[in-house]
């Protein structure tokens, strides 16, 4: 999607949550809007949508124990931090997000992380662990046929292979 359709699809979510707690919706329903308000933010690496939706993210599903809106939450935490340069916490958010998408099993959702850890490495300048990263990411998407999702990784693989 580009720029402007994700900042569409944040629009209507907003006031879809504003409707259904408008309407009494039962107490930590909005942890569905949360997650993919923040999974949108995070895919566009949008530092303002990160900031605004990580914290209600994460609170909201740990409010329910929604295990996976929660993994959501810190694989975006994991963006926010990778994007601010803070490595250590971007990789302690990945890991816990990682862990719940295996214990799920989600695997569309263990190769985006995969994906995000390799942007992660590529930052750190980690050539060896990015390339690890991209390649594990590539091979989940290919098994699940997610074509947009394997070029992308197979781009990236093609950039440190380059470097």
């Amino acid at each position: 999607m580009a720029e402007g359709e994700f900042a569409l699809m944040q629009q209507h979510l907003d006031a879809a949550l504003k409707i259904d707690l408008s309407r009494g919706a039962a107490p930590g329903s909005e942890h569905r809007y949360y997650a993919l308000m923040v999974d949108a933010a995070a895919q566009q690496k949008d530092t303002v949508g990160l900031e605004k939706y990580a914290p209600l993210a994460e609170a909201s599903a740990a409010l329910i124990d929604n295990k996976l809106h929660l993994a959501i939450a810190y694989r975006s935490w994991g963006v926010a931090h990778t994007l601010a340069g803070e490595y250590s916490q971007a990789e302690g958010r990945f890991q816990q997000a990682l862990e719940i998408f295996t214990n799920y099993p989600a695997p569309w959702q263990i190769g985006r992380t995969l994906f995000n850890m390799g942007e992660l490495a590529h930052a750190k300048m980690e050539i060896g662990s990015a390339c690890n990263y991209f390649s594990h990411a590539l091979s989940v998407f290919e098994k699940l046929q997610a074509a947009p999702y394997a070029a992308r990784s197979r781009a990236e693989l093609e950039t440190l292979s380059a470097v």
